[in-house]
């Protein structure tokens, strides 16, 4: 991963737009070279690996939870910067490829780099989290979510899988500039990013993993359909069918998140032995941190149906509108020959006979 060669001074606006991505690579070799001297091991560890590990006895033999803390902090940053890399690694060998060939306006071109790069993130998260659920059981026993209650001791790749998220969506948040983002189009990414943000640490905090886990499986498959849809949009605006097949898939989503997030909560913690606000076990199990998780999701449920339910009259609008303009079209392409003969018959000449087609 070469450096770049830019005409740009250094430390100049354009010069660390154009080259973020090689100065943060040089950040995380800096910190990989910190494991291989004994002075700064036990301090480089502190990035690249969870930390808070509790080594336990059961039936299957010694097995290793995690649990968080503010050391947690340092794994993120390192998993930030590794995300700000494999952003410009798709960015640069993967969309911008496809976006020579494709020849889009500016705006369309930021949504199909924001689609590009959030399809590929969707798709990794959604098969990393299934297979989370898979091999952790949550789906074959569905009690599981809020049994046991507080969840405080995670396995390794529970706790990975949360910190690489948060590292992710907060990446997401210096690529607006680095990006060049529209103006107009800032804000729209930063209600959506900081969304995730709230919910994802949360779910982290809360003790809640469990749940959040199977609400961001079901978030990610969903908005990786609409991804989809609008890069097949983008390479052929003919492409409507996927959205709606996404649209069936979106309300799908929003049902399953309201019906699992009040069984889960509003039913399974409330009838849980363990009431009470207890911050040095993790137990937030309280009748104000429910209610307030419930009302949390309800709310953005409700306003991503809302913003469903205008892009989908958006769509109904233009697809009513283009079909008014064809059908206009049609119409004049119809009366330009009916013209045509009623001129030659004014002058004389016999307009000619149509021949009749066979049936």
């Amino acid at each position: 991963y070469g450096i770049k060669v830019s005409s740009y001074p250094f430390f100049s606006q354009e010069f660390l737009i154009q080259n973020h991505a090689d100065i943060v690579f040089s950040l995380v070799i800096f910190i990989l070279i910190g494991l291989m001297f004994e002075a700064t091991a036990k301090t480089a560890i502190l990035f690249i690996q969870p930390q808070y590990n509790v080594t336990t006895l059961s039936a299957e033999g010694e097995v290793t939870f995690y649990h968080y803390g503010w050391k947690d902090s340092a794994t993120i940053l390192f998993y930030f910067f590794i995300a700000i890399i494999l952003h410009a690694v798709v960015q640069e060998y993967l969309l911008d490829k496809v976006n020579r060939r494709l020849h889009l306006s500016k705006s369309k071109n930021t949504k199909f780099n924001e689609s590009g790069q959030l399809c590929v993130f969707h798709l990794v998260s959604s098969v990393w989290s299934f297979y989370i659920l898979i091999t952790e059981g949550y789906l074959l026993h569905p009690s599981s979510l809020w049994e046991n209650y507080p969840h405080v001791h995670l396995r390794f790749q529970v706790k990975f899988f949360y910190l690489t998220q948060l590292a992710y969506w907060l990446h997401a948040l210096p690529e607006l500039y680095f990006q060049k983002v529209r103006k107009e189009e800032i804000s729209r990414q930063l209600q959506y990013i900081c969304l995730y943000l709230l919910h994802i640490a949360a779910a982290y905090l809360l003790n809640m993993s469990r749940v959040g886990l199977v609400l961001l499986f079901l978030q990610y498959v969903s908005e990786l359909g609409f991804h989809i849809a609008r890069l097949f949009y983008f390479t052929d605006e003919n492409h409507q069918k996927m959205f709606d097949m996404w649209a069936v898939s979106f309300v799908f989503t929003r049902m399953a998140t309201l019906t699992l997030m009040f069984l889960a909560v509003g039913f399974g913690l409330a009838r849980a032995e363990n009431q009470g606000l207890d911050l040095e076990m993790g137990n937030f199990n309280t009748v104000l941190i429910r209610m307030t998780v419930l009302l949390l999701v309800c709310l953005t449920q409700s306003w991503l149906l809302w913003k469903f339910i205008r892009f989908q009259l958006r769509r109904w609008r233009e697809f009513r509108h283009e079909q008014a303009v064809r059908k206009k079209a049609a119409t004049k392409q119809a009366l330009r020959p009916l013209k045509r003969d009623s001129r030659e018959s004014e002058n004389g000449a016999s307009p000619r006979t149509k021949k009749l087609k066979s049936p």
